[in-house]
């Protein structure tokens, strides 16, 4: 399966793919993005079939590439690792089509019982 990661800190795309592989999902197809507008374009070009998105990032938020896709009829699996991790922020992701939000911080449990039905 091929994954997106997207989130503009390079260490913590290392984290979440670390992360994954603890919570024993392993050999996925990896593709990384360090904003929200190469996120966007590798929806387009690298067809994932599992997106995991930081919220805030620059020139799009992840919640705007989520509302983007989906009014594009791009219904792939979306879900977000942030920082802040409020009721309202739960509500709009939910309520714009994504899976999950995994709060930061986060430990392989998280993950597992987050993506378990994605990935296992």
């Amino acid at each position: 399966m091929k994954l997106l990661i997207a989130d503009d800190s390079k260490a913590m795309r290392l984290v979440i793919n670390h992360m994954l592989r603890q919570a024993g999902f392993k050999g996925h197809e990896i593709v990384e993005a360090a904003d929200g507008t190469q996120a966007y374009d590798a929806i387009h070009k690298e067809d994932p079939e599992l997106i995991i998105s930081d919220w805030n990032m620059p020139g799009m938020t992840g919640i705007e590439v989520l509302q983007k896709i989906r009014s594009e009829g791009i219904d792939t699996t979306f879900g977000f690792v942030t920082t802040e991790v409020s009721h309202d922020m739960r509500t709009l992701a939910e309520g714009s089509g994504a899976a999950f939000l995994i709060g930061k911080p986060f430990t392989p449990d998280d993950f597992e019982r987050a993506l378990d039905k994605y990935l296992g």
